[in-house]
C-alpha cells in the first residue's frame, strides 16, 4: 500500500479507512494494467494489509469522535492488523468495498488475489445478502482457497499472525449455523475440512467436540465414516505435509488428547488412529 497523507486527527476513522480503501483500489488497478508487475503488486498489497496497525494509526482510528469505530480485539499475539479494521469496515459500509471486489474479480486467477479477498472480505461474505448462487459459490470457494494459503504462511513461519481469522471462521461461522448456512453446502464441507487441518496449529482442540457435531453431511460418508473420520483424515494428511519441525512437534503434542476425545465422544468412528 502506497504511503498516503494520513488524515489529521479531526477527520475521523471513517475518512482514514476510506483513504486506505482508495489506495487498495489504486494498487489493484495498477496490477490490472501491468501484467509483468502484477504478481509483485498483489504480493505487496497482501503484505500491506497484513501489517500491524502502528500507534499513530490507532490514535486516529480509535479517537473519541462520533464516527470513530470501537477497538477491535487484538488476536492471541496482541496484534491488530489493517485487515482486522478493513474487514469490519466493509461489513459496516458495504458500498466502500464494491470497487475492490470488482477489481479482485478481474484478477481472480492471479497469485495473492484469493489471499487479499480472504483478508478483506472474510466477514462481509457472511453478512452480505447475495442472491446469485453462482457468485456466492465462487466467493465461498475463494474464501476457502485464500484461507488455506494464508494459514500456510503461518505454518511455514511458525507464527500465528492470522489466528484471529481462524478463530472467526471457527467460532463465528462453523459453530454459528446462522452464518454457516449463508454459504452453499459444498462450501460448508470445504470449510470444515480446512478448519480440521489447522485446529491443532491454532490451539483449538478444546472445541473439537462442538466442531465435529456441526460437521455437514458428506456424500461419501457411507464409505469414509462420520465427522471424526473426516477430521482424522485431514489431520493425518496435514502431518505428511509439515516440513517445519517445531510445527510438527506442536501437532504431535496435541494428538493424544485429541484421540482420547474423539474415541470418547465418537466411539463408532471408523478411523481413529493418527499415523
Amino acid at each position: 500500500m502506497e504511503k498516503t497523507s494520513s488524515p489529521t486527527p479531526g477527520t475521523g476513522s471513517s475518512a482514514y479507512l476510506n483513504a486506505l480503501t482508495v489506495e487498495i483500489e489504486k494498487k489493484l488497478q495498477r496490477a490490472l494494467a501491468s501484467p509483468t508487475q502484477r504478481r509483485n503488486l498483489l504480493q505487496e498489497l497482501f503484505a500491506d494489509n497484513a501489517l500491524e496497525v502502528d500507534d499513530r494509526a490507532r490514535g486516529i482510528i480509535f479517537s473519541r469522535e462520533e464516527d470513530a469505530i470501537s477497538p477491535v480485539e487484538d488476536d492471541a499475539d496482541g496484534q491488530l492488523c489493517f485487515f482486522n479494521l478493513l474487514a469490519d469496515y466493509y461489513v459496516r459500509v458495504p458500498e466502500s468495498g464494491k470497487q475492490i471486489l470488482h477489481l479482485i474479480l478481474q484478477l481472480w486467477s492471479q497469485s495473492f488475489a484469493s489471499h487479499i479477498f480472504f483478508l478483506l472480505f472474510h466477514k462481509w461474505l457472511f453478512e452480505a445478502q447475495l442472491d446469485n448462487t453462482e457468485v456466492l459459490l465462487r466467493f465461498s470457494s475463494a474464501l476457502v482457497q485464500g484461507a488455506t494459503n494464508v494459514f500456510w504462511i503461518d505454518i511455514q513461519t511458525n507464527t500465528r499472525r492470522f489466528q484471529s481469522l481462524f478463530q472467526y471462521l471457527l467460532d463465528e461461522v462453523a459453530l454459528a449455523p446462522m452464518r454457516l448456512n449463508k454459504i452453499p453446502v459444498q462450501a460448508q464441507r470445504e470449510l470444515f475440512l480446512l478448519l480440521s487441518r489447522f485446529t491443532l496449529f491454532y490451539n483449538s482442540v478444546d472445541k473439537h467436540e462442538s466442531f465435529l457435531k456441526q460437521f455437514p453431511v458428506f456424500l461419501n460418508a457411507f464409505l469414509v465414516g462420520g465427522p471424526a473420520d473426516f477430521f482424522v483424515i485431514e489431520v493425518a494428511d496435514q502431518l505428511q505435509k509439515l516440513k517445519v519441525e517445531p510445527v510438527l512437534l506442536h501437532y504431535l503434542s496435541h494428538i493424544k488428547v485429541l484421540q482420547g476425545g474423539i474415541i470418547r465422544h465418537f466411539p463408532k468412528s471408523k478411523c481413529l488412529t493418527l499415523n
